[in-house]
């Protein structure tokens, strides 16, 4: 089994966790966008950026309008640079950020390029703004609440946070954990479903299962440099990279 990316301690949500042969498609899935339902408190820093960190200036919120907070939240829709947490799973040197932040010598970590897809207020409730957002792999929610608050000049740290949906999974389908059994897994397709697929015929299928690239006709076989899974009915014989007019398999999942 292995997971497509942890949550923060104090968040929940959605984890999508691959069994078996299905963690080889894991590649295919961190890349996904991720939608978060999140809450910042405005007027409060904390050195981790969220609720579990020492608390490290305390601002007032007068004269600050709720058309002002909403203006500023949706600056940041788009793309933009992004400095991550201290307390993060960065990688310093070969060692994780956080464990370098516990032991007293946070890093200043570089920026890195990052995209909203779409950001939205749900609540304004003083002090603590709740909101949506849908963001690319490797967005800090965190960060977006750390520099919300010093946009407005008030400071702020992330006070809840909740995964919605990973690309086309959402929570609302997830089995909670006591419920977990293998009845409720889902087909391997379901992880896929982003991606075009191609039905295999039965030559074309047993020359997949060996590694071995098919002709790749039509459209998909114009999408050089593209992920496509590769069916034989509703089961993932594999995903290829299509390749000069070929689907060169990169995982294969089906059996002889």
């Amino acid at each position: 089994m292995g997971h497509t990316g942890t949550l923060d301690p104090f968040a929940t949500g959605l984890l999508v966790v691959l069994v078996g042969r299905a963690t080889r498609l894991a590649r295919f899935v961190e890349p996904q966008p991720k939608t978060y339902l999140a809450t910042a408190r405005l007027g409060v820093r904390t050195d981790t950026d969220d609720l579990t960190g020492a608390v490290i200036e305390e601002l007032g919120l007068e004269g600050l309008t709720r058309e002002r907070i909403l203006e500023a939240l949706a600056g940041f829709a788009g793309e933009q640079r992004q400095r991550p947490p201290a307390y993060s799973a960065k990688h310093v040197a070969g060692e994780r950020s956080y464990r370098l932040a516990r032991r007293g010598a946070p890093p200043e970590l570089p920026e890195a390029t990052v995209i909203v897809h779409r950001v939205e207020p749900v609540e304004w409730a003083p002090p603590e703004l709740t909101f949506r957002a849908t963001v690319s792999a490797g967005t800090y929610l965190r960060a977006i609440a750390r520099d919300l608050g010093d946009r407005l000049g008030v400071g702020a740290h992330l006070s809840r946070l909740r995964r919605e949906a990973i690309g086309g999974l959402r929570v609302e389908d997830a089995v909670p954990l006591d419920q977990v059994h293998r009845a409720r897994l889902l087909p391997a397709a379901d992880v896929l479903r982003h991606l075009p697929a191609v039905e295999l015929g039965p030559e074309t299928r047993a020359a997949v299962v060996h590694g071995r690239a098919v002709p790749g006709g039509g459209a998909v076989g114009q999408r050089g440099g593209e992920a496509v899974v590769l069916l034989d009915g509703a089961e993932v014989m594999a995903v290829a990279l299509v390749e000069d007019g070929w689907l060169r398999p990169t995982v294969v999942l089906g059996t002889a």
